[in-house]
């Protein structure tokens, strides 16, 4: 993970999170800016959320704090970049990513109409949600269809492969070989809650591209909107798991 968080109780904690969950850092200091704020909101009972992103701490990420991780960025199988922090270093670090012949994942969020050009092109995988891909086409994505005609637009300006995800109808594949739009549904589930449906998809995604990367694409897409699916009700099963772990507990009381 290469970011900057603030010297705040927040960026302590992101920090702490990431070393309690093994994910490694490449440590370019705390600033005095207040640390990346995302707070996402629910807003029907179908379970899809607006986000509200203050980017704060990350938008002093530059171009030195790219080159003392650079060497981390070389090693990688696979280098995931997105828009919380300034677009012209997301962009310098794809370019380092791909001239080390590391596979590349961008996820234009939050996206920007005016994104510059090169951004495509340095991209294996551009992976975007309806709103991003109309944002970046002027495509309204409401179906399957319109998911198609953004893909082709995005392909035309120079992605590999594009990934539109759909939320609860899955998502849409295109790539330079095979430009027909590719439909994959997601398992259906109840969604309590979206948030980090669309993380957890890119996530699952880089997975299988730095661990299976003899997989298929399309079978790597399919496995990711799967997770993603799980994630939306996860939860639930949580809350139902811990009422049914004190009921056994009660039990063993009264037992006892």
């Amino acid at each position: 993970m290469v970011s900057k968080v603030g010297k705040d109780s927040f960026g302590d904690n992101y920090i702490e999170n990431f070393k309690s969950n093994g994910v490694s850092t490449v440590y370019v200091g705390q600033t005095d800016e207040a640390s990346t704020g995302v707070a996402p909101i629910t807003v029907n009972d179908e379970g899809q959320n607006a986000i509200v992103i203050v980017a704060g701490a990350n938008l002093l990420l530059n171009s030195e704090d790219l080159e003392r991780a650079s060497k981390v960025i070389d090693c990688a199988k696979v280098v995931v970049c997105q828009l919380e922090i300034r677009p012209a270093i997301t962009l310098e670090a794809l370019k380092i990513a791909r001239k080390a012949g590391v596979k590349t994942i961008f996820n234009p969020a939050p996206a920007i109409a005016d994104l510059d050009p090169e951004f495509y092109k340095e991209t294996d995988v551009f992976c975007c949600n309806e709103t991003e891909a109309e944002i970046l086409t002027g495509i309204e994505v409401c179906n399957v269809e319109n998911a198609g005609k953004a893909g082709s637009v995005l392909l035309e300006k120079g992605c590999g492969s594009v990934i539109i995800t759909l939320g609860a109808e899955g998502s849409v594949l295109m790539s330079r070989d095979k430009r027909t739009p590719h439909y994959i549904p997601t398992k259906k589930v109840k969604a309590v809650d979206t948030t980090g449906a669309g993380d957890s998809f890119v996530g699952a995604l880089a997975f299988y591209m730095a661990y299976y990367p003899s997989l298929e694409l399309e079978e790597m897409n399919r496995r990711a909107c799967d997770i993603a699916s799980i994630l939306t009700n996860l939860y639930q099963r949580l809350v139902i798991e811990e009422k049914r772990i004190q009921e056994e507990v009660g039990e063993s009381r009264d037992e006892g």
